[in-house]
């Protein structure tokens, strides 16, 4: 191991005593002691206690800016009081009523106008999400296959859980990926029944789509690519995609479980293309479990008792409609984004200067309220290009960070950092700052390795 590291992780222990003794005991229960493996860390994870706004308290009290927000899915900041107080109002008429709540049209409505699609239906995760929307592509076209792109991570169901973060021996050309299954317990003739493609590479997406030219139910994108880090689509890529699944009589997927809320209209919105199914989650109700499959018109026309299937007892539950209600006209305002972006704009630049003054390898990306760095001596286009991007900074850069009281991103290269409607200029003054701090340790070359799995 690398001797910074390890001088690092010795601190992230000496600071984390009681999340050590708490991992002793959850590990007994649960394996690694968390409840997703995103969660896992070495030497074990930190446990929360609260959040605050910014902050978060681990269970030894050490308070954390937080540059996380739960995985993209907290644009409001940590207990922002307007979800407070409709969560609260909601739990004193009930919590659940296995029928429909009065004002979740509403939802519905907003949802619909402010992304442009026609009709929507509701589920609790994005995981249900992009499950439905492969059986409806399934059901809606006649076809068998879908399309997605190499490195993408669309939930953990068996349909799109392939070529999600293949290790290069396995991945196949990088022209035409293998649709490798992402662990074991996926059937290969599953895996095969998902086509993988290189994201951004438009020329060769066609080819293998045509491949299976009278088959391809539909193509799942994420219009930015969020799971190899934070990736912008390159000119024509979206629009490339939007000509091919109307050529092949496909369904275009937008995954925008974690887009969808960091510009006004979502990564379709941003990016000015419109797909068939949008498929909306945690953030737009701010870490209420929610998610939304969108549609143009006619598509979920199919959807109904001996039609395809979908139903689920906490589907549009009160208090996530009325969180989802609370987030769309109170957070994610266009005046707020636009704020966010502003700042994102400013740390970003911070990331730049920094880098340059202490000669640190690295590039940065980044566009809306959100943001990475990739350790890596090359611009990160897509999947291939992300498996050199040096892993051990990246995660030496992580805890150096939060060892300083700071959550500078997601855990990991493939993750990014989100700002909040609740940030401020000090508090993206004060990221900049721990990262000067600790800048000199994330020099050198970059090490060509494996990005590990962790779905």
């Amino acid at each position: 191991m690398d001797p910074r590291l390890s001088q690092v992780l010795r601190e992230y222990e000496r600071r984390t005593p009681k999340s050590a003794k708490l991992w002793e005991h959850a590990k007994v229960w649960s394996p690694l002691g968390v409840h997703s493996n995103y969660r896992y860390l070495e030497p074990y994870p930190f446990y929360v206690l609260r959040g605050r706004g910014t902050h978060l308290w681990d269970a030894d009290n050490n308070d954390l800016l937080d540059f996380n927000m739960g995985f993209g899915g907290l644009q409001s900041g940590h207990a922002h009081p307007k979800l407070v107080e409709a969560m609260r109002a909601q739990l004193e008429d009930g919590s659940l009523y296995g029928y429909e709540w009065h004002r979740t049209p509403e939802v519905a409505e907003q949802l619909c106008r402010r992304f442009g699609m026609d009709q929507v239906r509701f589920s609790s995760t994005g995981l249900e999400a992009t499950h439905h929307a492969s059986r409806i592509a399934r059901a809606v076209t006649g076809h068998r296959y879908l399309l997605k792109f190499e490195g993408s991570y669309h939930g953990s169901h068996d349909t799109l859980l392939v070529g999600v973060k293949p290790r290069a021996e396995v991945a196949g050309p990088a022209d035409r990926p293998h649709s490798v299954p992402a662990g074991p317990g996926i059937l290969t003739e599953i895996a095969e029944r998902t086509r993988v493609a290189p994201y951004n590479d438009l020329e060769a997406t066609r080819e293998i789509a045509r491949e299976h030219a009278e088959d391809i139910a539909g193509i799942v994108v994420e219009p930015i690519a969020m799971n190899m880090g934070f990736i912008l689509p390159e000119k024509g890529f979206l629009e490339g995609l939007r000509e091919l699944a109307d050529e092949l009589g496909a369904l275009l997927i937008f995954d925008e479980i974690k887009t969808g809320a960091k510009y006004p209209h979502g990564g379709a919105g941003r990016m000015g293309v419109r797909p068939d199914l949008m498929l909306l989650g945690k953030s737009i109700a701010c870490g209420a479990p929610v998610s939304a499959i969108a549609a143009r018109r006619g598509i979920l026309d199919n959807v109904g008792p001996r039609k395809i299937a979908h139903a689920g007892t906490f589907n549009s539950n009160p208090v996530s409609m009325a969180c989802a209600l609370a987030t769309l006209e109170h957070i994610l305002t266009e005046e707020n984004l636009a704020r966010s972006a502003r700042l994102n704009a400013r740390l970003a630049k911070g990331y730049e200067e920094v880098f340059r003054d202490h000669h640190v390898t690295a590039h940065v990306a980044a566009d809306g309220p959100s943001g990475t760095v990739f350790f890596s001596d090359h611009p990160v286009h897509d999947w291939r290009s992300f498996l050199t991007v040096d892993g051990d900074r990246s995660m030496l850069y992580y805890y150096a960070c939060l060892n300083e009281g700071l959550i500078p991103s997601g855990t990991g290269p493939d993750e990014q950092w989100t700002i909040s409607v609740v940030h401020t200029d000090e508090e993206v003054d004060r990221h900049v700052s721990i990262l000067d701090g600790v800048a000199d340790l994330l020099k050198g070359a970059p090490v060509v390795g494996e990005i590990e799995e962790s779905v």
